[in-house]
């Protein structure tokens, strides 16, 4: 009830399950669910954040993020996956503050396995340099994460991946349903916005 039909955008590195968890979570709540890289594509007519990124610079899709962001912030009974980037811009944040933020921290390691496993060819980002894709993937993802940490820790509230691992019996957060993680960040949701609710009574 504490949520009161505001949205709730999901920020993290790429390729932290934003997208999956997030269509889990719009299911559960009865929200709709919406990917803003894919709002963006739709926006700029290119199919892809990779071939906007070649086509016209990181800035140019960076601008259109933060136009779909404002967008959104004036709907309801959204779930939203944001851009691995989009915590960068501070006028983004002045969006998603009209909602609920939640990060979805995952090890860099499981991040550089998932990614490399797939390839880097839909991450504009990391798909630069040649040679061993797990290397290659993780010290870019270290080195974006080093710049973003800061404003991850932002969000209202955090999903550790590496926590819900440890309560199952897990050494690696990779086997991990979506399910788990979704109904861990439901279970986040609700404690910080109980905890809100009181401070505010």
């Amino acid at each position: 009830p504490y949520l009161n039909d505001r949205c709730v955008y999901l920020v993290g590195m790429m390729g932290s399950g934003k997208t999956t968890v997030g269509k889990i979570i719009a299911e559960v709540l009865g929200y709709s669910f919406f990917d803003s890289d894919k709002l963006v594509e739709q926006s700029v007519g290119i199919p892809s954040v990779a071939e906007i990124f070649q086509v016209h610079s990181e800035a140019f899709f960076r601008d259109n993020e933060s136009e779909v962001l404002r967008d959104l912030s004036s709907m309801h009974r959204l779930i939203v996956a944001t851009g691995g980037g989009a915590v960068i811009r501070p006028i983004n944040w002045s969006y998603m503050r009209k909602g609920l933020t939640i990060w979805l921290d995952v090890p860099l390691d499981a991040l550089a396995r998932r990614i490399a496993a797939v390839g880097t060819a839909s991450r504009p980002l990391l798909h630069q340099e040649s040679g061993d894709p797990y290397a290659k993937a993780y010290a870019k993802l270290t080195a974006l994460f080093e710049q973003r940490m800061d404003s991850y820790a932002n969000a209202d509230a955090r999903v550790s991946l590496e926590n819900i691992a440890l309560k199952q019996g897990h050494n690696d957060v990779n086997v991990l349903t979506p399910s788990a993680i979704a109904i861990e960040a439901l279970l986040k949701m609700e404690s910080f916005l109980t905890e809100k609710a009181m401070v505010r009574n």
